[in-house]
């Protein structure tokens, strides 16, 4: 996809949200595939580069186009469902003409109930106007930033004494951590280490990785941005 008009974009997001949207299309089928390869997503792309990108720096847990159930036995595509142990998180850009112009009194009560079908199955709904995306980029933010930060004191209760020392030496740590490093700093076995450290990424608290020249795997808290929260 060629830079839209709007969007800052920066090398490391291009790259990374390309593959992350090649995965979510070879994933998905049906309606679901086509609204991913055929309709133009700019306003999703748009908060994916000014909000989503500059608060965590990565798309784990977090899908484009969301299937979820209608109240009417159809199906409902959400723009974005984050989704982690625990939580699962709707988010919406909505633009001032499609919510409103656009809409008869039947669609705009449609979506009102949509809504409350959504929280009433458990989905925190998150929305945010295109032209706050766009212009206001920092308070969308730090309004996400602000729901991660309760939702991750809400986790700190149903991490073990091993998963929160490890947690917290994550976040102490200015370089991502390994199996074997915790082992080390915790006194623990290297396999106690790994599956604490699975557990961790389940509940959405640590993120993967591997450099290409190794195949040892690298972990970072999930976000930079929440390492001095008392979890």
């Amino acid at each position: 996809m060629k830079n839209q008009p709007g969007i800052q974009l920066d090398e490391m997001f291009e790259v990374t949200y390309e593959s992350w949207m090649n995965v979510q299309r070879t994933k998905s089928k049906g309606e679901r595939k086509r609204r991913l390869t055929d309709i133009s997503n700019h306003a999703e792309k748009m908060f994916l580069a000014q909000v989503w990108w500059p608060s965590f720096g990565h798309f784990a847990n977090l899908n484009a186009e969301f299937a979820v159930r209608d109240f009417k036995d159809g199906w409902r595509y959400l723009d974005f469902a984050f989704i982690t142990e625990g939580y699962k998180i709707c988010i919406e850009v909505d633009g001032y003409g499609t919510l409103l112009k656009d809409l008869d009194r039947y669609q705009f009560a449609d979506q009102l109930i949509r809504q409350n079908h959504l929280v009433v199955d458990g989905w925190i709904v998150m929305r945010f106007s295109y032209d706050d995306v766009k212009d206001k980029p920092r308070r969308c933010q730090q309004i996400l930033q602000q729901l991660f930060g309760r939702l991750s004191n809400m986790n700190s209760a149903r991490l073990s004494p091993s998963e929160k020392a490890i947690y917290d030496l994550a976040c102490a740590n200015d370089s991502p951590i390994t199996p074997s490093l915790t082992a080390s700093k915790l006194g623990i076995h290297r396999k106690t280490a790994a599956r604490h450290l699975h557990t961790l990424i389940e509940k959405g608290l640590l993120i993967p990785f591997a450099k290409e020249s190794t195949r040892i795997v690298r972990y970072q808290v999930t976000s930079p941005d929440f390492r001095a929260l008392n979890l």
